[in-house]
């Protein structure tokens, strides 16, 4: 018979938050072609979806702890009743940086910030004066973003925070909520390695960053390995759920972590990855990180991954520019999807347009059609007043991004990158795949949608045993989801494109 254990997966994203079922198989259930039950599966149950997004508290940006674990725990509740047998993990992944600040009795002193809130702008100038850049960088390894937790914890510093004053630990978004259902403090190491509090060649903390912006290290909790066994929900949350103990698993708790674990690569072929969602995330799986002249000259990250890897990889803008197009209009009454969106996009004049979708001035919440126009007339060009030719004006010059971006990892990979695997809901944009295909002369394969969740879950059945290495667990991504291939268009078009791009400077 087909061995099958039931897992939950909690998937926190900055536009939304959802709670999915997944049943790894060994062997597929008895109603699929028996001649396929010794292929192991991964089926995966979408149970509970809530809104997430920042709220105004106190002249700031924050997260709504108590809202997102008030719909966690439904999810779960309702999830253990879906399953219908023994459920035998949850592991919770979110996005990176952001933390909440724990008292001496275990509290929480305020809601988190968020990773958009203006309190870090000009943080890392004055970061800079207490250690250069270089130092910070041999130090950590990681990209220099405005919002990483580093310098969240210098602004709260250097205005005296109260509650930074009050804080015995500092706990990451994910492993927070992990605290508040089994009781137990700690620190996963692929999130935690978002923070540029850590030293990536060891995966410690680094005390040299520590010290030389003065920022306490003993609140720092114990760092702990991906796929990692944590405890147990306490009596109090089992209760309240009217479930058993289940094991609370520490799983790539970076979203990113678990999706990079899904992405279904086989054999030997040189690949790169893309996460691709509100933020897109292109880099290379590597045993160690890497930090030399050229990963400082292009600001490449060394993030934790799962089984002993490092996420190699730049931060870009992303999905955040339509997303937020999307809202503005939605709130001038116009509601379109982004399948509407899409097809508007298609039918607009193409390269109309060139933008740097890192710029700055788009990372705030906000009005994005009027920031993009903004930005339009700085550099002489004209503003866009059609839906369609915005978001295509977004899409390609994402894709032409991703194309910089590729030629960086080759430089530093030193050799050619013969496939990009893209994981992430924003696969479901299947325009901006082709033009990613086109504007890096590549082939693209997209898939699974559901990367994070798939990986937060297989690396729970790794935790139990179920299932023995990254390698086999990504065999189950490649048996279970479909997979779609885009071959490259008109190359010398984009790379003309490519050309122009780089060309032009913001005034």
């Amino acid at each position: 018979m087909a061995e099958v254990k039931k897992y939950i997966a909690v998937d926190l994203g900055a536009e939304s938050g959802r709670v999915m079922l997944g049943s790894v198989w060994h062997g597929l259930p008895a109603r699929e072609n028996t001649a396929k039950m010794a292929v192991p599966r991964l089926v995966l149950e979408e149970i509970h979806r809530f809104g997430n997004g920042p709220i105004e508290e106190n002249s700031s940006l924050r997260w709504d702890f108590k809202k997102l674990f008030y719909e966690i725990k439904t999810g779960i509740g309702k999830a253990v009743k879906a399953a219908g047998a023994q459920v035998w993990g949850i592991g919770i992944d979110s996005w990176g940086v952001d933390f909440g600040l724990l008292d001496a009795d275990g509290e929480l002193i305020e809601n988190p910030y968020h990773y958009r809130d203006s309190q870090t702008n000009g943080m890392t100038e004055k970061a800079f004066k207490l250690m250069s850049k270089r130092e910070i960088y041999e130090s950590t390894g990681l990209q220099f973003l405005q919002f990483n937790s580093l310098y969240q914890l210098l602004a709260m510093r250097l205005k005296n925070s109260i509650a930074m004053a009050k804080a015995t630990n500092l706990v990451f978004i994910a492993d927070l909520f992990s605290y508040f259902l089994c009781g137990k403090i700690f620190a996963e190491y692929s999130l935690a390695s978002t923070s540029q509090f850590m030293d990536m060649r060891t995966g410690k903390w680094s005390k040299e960053v520590l010290d030389g912006l003065s920022l306490p290290a003993e609140i720092m909790p114990k760092i702990i390995s991906p796929g990692t066994v944590v405890s147990q929900l306490t009596a109090k949350i089992g209760t309240e759920l009217r479930c058993g103990p289940i094991p609370v698993i520490a799983i790539g708790s970076h979203d990113t972590a678990s999706a990079v674990a899904a992405v279904p690569a086989a054999g030997d072929a040189n690949w790169a990855y893309l996460s691709s969602g509100t933020w897109s995330l292109m880099g290379l799986e590597v045993p160690q990180a890497i930090i030399n002249d050229k990963t400082f000259k292009y600001e490449f990250t060394n993030e934790g991954g799962v089984e002993n890897t490092i996420r190699l990889l730049e931060n870009i803008m992303g999905l955040w520019l339509t997303q937020e197009c999307k809202r503005q209009w939605q709130r001038e009454g116009t509601d379109l999807s982004y399948a509407e969106l899409a097809a508007m996009a298609e039918k607009a004049k193409p390269f109309a347009r060139h933008i740097d979708v890192d710029y700055s001035g788009f990372l705030a919440p906000g009005d994005m059609p009027k920031r993009i126009n903004d930005y339009l007339k700085e550099t002489r060009q004209k503003p866009i007043n059609d839906k369609g030719q915005m978001i295509r004006t977004i899409l390609e010059n994402l894709a032409l991004k991703y194309r910089s971006i590729m030629e960086a990892v080759e430089d530093v990979a030193g050799h050619k990158i013969e496939v990009l695997h893209i994981v992430g809901g924003g696969i479901q944009n299947e325009l901006l795949c082709q033009f990613t295909a086109n504007a890096l002369g590549k082939k693209v394969i997209t898939g699974p949608i559901e990367a994070t969740a798939s990986g937060n879950i297989l690396m729970q059945a790794i935790a139990t045993g179920q299932i023995k290495t990254l390698a086999e667990a990504r065999k189950i991504v490649r048996n279970s989801f479909e997979l779609k291939e885009y071959e490259p268009h008109d190359i010398s078009l984009w790379q003309e494109q490519y050309k122009k791009s780089k060309k032009r400077k913001r005034i």
